[in-house]
């Protein structure tokens, strides 16, 4: 097996241009991910692209009907009226810092083949503790994009984050600059412990007025608000336990 694998399904880069593609891997609260994946949903967007590596883990993925297949990453096109986009989505990044940057530059190498020329990563911000309006902060490549998306409702803030954007959303804006792609990284505030439809909702906002579309974001709210249930109920059953050891020492 090669160390990185890319197959086309059906066209190739000659029959394919799109401007711009949107990242949305698995990260912290899973924001990118379910963002991008409620984009591919809401669109109608197609897989074109699959890519296999030994940088994921050694582990495959169980399907519905109990077949199993290798863990991916995979490329989909929304072929619009108005517009072109591109989706990356997946089960898992890479496990070593090598596999990051070799798969950050395969990424781009398949962008710059399908003529994307502006690249939006997508993440969360984790900040180790419930949020309840998660901000969304914004981070670019070039000097020039800080208006826009400051004019969409995202926050730049040069200390945050403080350790820097790991993994692909950094590598892809990184690395992109050097391909002469404009980069936007786009980071939803999250406690960071559990899925986060609520600043997903967040992102997708922000990413919507950037793009110029409309996507409903019904689903993602509902989610957002169940989750908000959920986590309601365990901080109440965590102070009924603290009452009642409480009671028992007096």
């Amino acid at each position: 097996m090669e160390e990185i694998t890319i197959r086309y399904l059906g066209p190739g880069p000659k029959e394919i241009s799109a401007p711009i593609l949107i990242e949305g891997l698995p990260g912290i609260g899973h924001v990118g991910k379910l963002v991008a994946e409620h984009m591919i949903h809401e669109l109608g967007a197609r897989k074109i692209v699959e890519i296999e590596s030994i940088f994921f883990p050694p582990q495959v993925i169980i399907q519905e009907n109990g077949t199993v297949r290798l863990a991916n990453n995979e490329i989909y096109l929304y072929d619009g009226k108005d517009c072109r986009i591109l989706f990356l989505v997946g089960d898992f990044q890479s496990t070593s810092a090598e596999g990051h940057y070799l798969l950050a530059d395969a990424f781009l190498s398949i962008a710059e083949d399908l003529g994307v020329s502006r690249i939006y990563t997508l993440g969360g911000y984790g900040v180790g503790h419930l949020v309840e309006v998660p901000r969304v902060l914004g981070v670019v490549n070039q000097e020039t994009l800080r208006d826009q998306i400051e004019a969409a409702g995202a926050v730049i803030s040069p200390d945050e984050p403080g350790g820097g954007i790991i993994g692909a959303a950094g590598l892809m804006l990184g690395l992109g600059k050097s391909r002469g792609m404009e980069g936007i990284c786009l980071m939803g505030e999250t406690s960071g412990y559990l899925v986060d439809p609520k600043s997903a909702a967040g992102v997708l906002d922000v990413l919507c007025t950037l793009l110029g579309l409309r996507i409903d974001a019904t689903t993602l709210q509902q989610r957002g608000m169940e989750m908000e249930h959920m986590i309601q109920k365990l901080v109440d059953t965590e102070r009924a336990t603290e009452n009642d050891e409480l009671r028992y020492i007096v």
